[in-house]
């Protein structure tokens, strides 16, 4: 004879672990720029193997071309510092049977695929002075016309998670969202005209929409960024999860 065990039941717990973005300001993947994230977790569990999985996320994303190796990039001089607040929902997938009180199903690989809605605000200082970009138009764009601070987009996760106890899961996860906006830098087109901006928005907008240290970068019209391809950002974590459903008594069936 066999023994199935069914699980049904909720999970609540926490992450940490860290932020990173890749984009026009950071588009060969480099590490110099990592942001401290966190968040809370919820996951209700099927069966032994899907669970249906909402989180609550916060992470700091940052880039500077100064920390590039590209001469284009150093050249332009541009950074963003941004704080993410994300919400996110999907269906976590487990390569292996994940039995609760086993004394061998007590660890699987998994996959995570879902969707993420999320604010975000890309700021750069100028002489000492931190200043909001979306607002100030740094690629030219009309009054009332700027890009919107919330989008959304499509995450993909993997991960390994290992029972610490019948009730208590440790669980790492990498997770990259594909969003729908190129400006979580706000860097995504051309550059615009400097004097048109400084009548529009004044001179400090002005001054943030190029800052390039090498002459010419910055004429009207010269890439700025690659529009063609829309910013990530990804999350690494370690989490911490209670179990609070119950293990239901295990069904018998003959072989």
């Amino acid at each position: 004879m066999s023994f199935s065990f069914a699980q049904k039941g909720w999970e609540v717990g926490g992450w940490i672990g860290t932020s990173l973005y890749y984009g026009d300001l950071n588009n060969k993947v480099n590490f110099n720029s990592p942001g401290l994230a966190g968040g809370v977790i919820g996951k209700w569990n099927f069966n032994n193997r899907v669970a249906l999985r909402g989180s609550l996320n916060f992470g700091q994303l940052s880039a500077n071309d100064a920390d590039s190796d590209n001469n284009f990039n150093r050249g332009r001089n541009l950074s963003f510092k941004s704080n993410i607040y994300d919400i996110t929902g999907g269906f976590e997938f487990n390569f292996l049977e994940h039995i609760r009180g086993s004394k061998f199903e007590t660890y699987t690989p998994f996959v995570f695929v879902g969707a993420s809605i999320f604010r975000y605000n890309p700021t750069a200082e100028l002489n000492g002075v931190t200043y909001a970009l979306q607002e100030l138009g740094t690629e030219g764009q009309e009054l009332s016309e700027e890009y919107f601070l919330v989008s959304g987009g499509i995450t993909l996760g993997a991960g390994f998670k290992y029972d610490l106890s019948s009730d208590v899961t440790f669980a790492a996860e990498f997770t990259t969202r594909r969003v729908f906006t190129d400006y979580l830098d706000d860097v995504s087109t051309t550059y615009a005209d400097k004097a048109t901006i400084a009548v529009i928005r004044g001179p400090e907008a002005a001054a943030l929409s190029d800052r390039s240290i090498v002459e010419g970068i910055g004429i009207e019209g010269r890439q700025r960024g690659n529009s063609s391809d829309n910013d990530r950002y990804t999350f690494l974590s370690f989490s911490f999860t209670k179990y609070f459903g119950r293990l239901e008594c295990p069904k018998i069936s003959k072989i």
